[in-house]
């Protein structure tokens, strides 16, 4: 499962990105949506890569995020975190465990060092170190 943080805002910022992420559902800074991606998704990804941070996530690391922001649709009924991640992994849809699809995150803490590209800045493909910056951010 790929995890995306959206780090830049909507200054400057042009339609055709704009539009795919919103699509993507990261339609504030610091919004997070973790997705199994298919062919169409990894395009959005490549398109968006110079405004956000993302990588491949760990289980526990989902767990944490899952139980500390994620938000449930239907307040009265409970949902135990373990469950939800199993059943992402088999492909089950948010709406139907009652979690909304997207996670809002605090910025992260220690901050960041710079809006470049991964080795140097918080923006791209992160691969593993992005449970780092998750864990940073919750």
């Amino acid at each position: 499962m790929i995890c995306i943080i959206r780090i830049r805002g909507e200054v400057n910022m042009d339609r055709d990105v704009a539009e795919t992420l919103s699509r993507l559902r990261m339609r504030r800074k610091y919004a997070c949506v973790v997705i199994n991606p298919n062919k169409e998704q990894e395009g959005m990804i490549k398109k968006v890569k110079d405004l956000v941070a993302f990588g491949e996530i760990s289980k526990e690391t989902l767990e944490k995020l899952i139980e500390k922001r994620g938000q449930l649709i239907d307040k009265k009924k409970k949902t135990d975190a373990k469950k939800v991640v199993d059943e992402l992994e088999k492909g089950k849809k948010y709406e139907s465990l009652n979690l909304k699809p997207f996670f809002r995150l605090h910025p992260p803490r220690g901050g960041i060092k710079s809006k470049a590209h991964f080795p140097k800045g918080v923006l791209g493909n992160h691969r593993g170190k992005i449970n780092e910056l998750v864990l940073r951010m919750l």
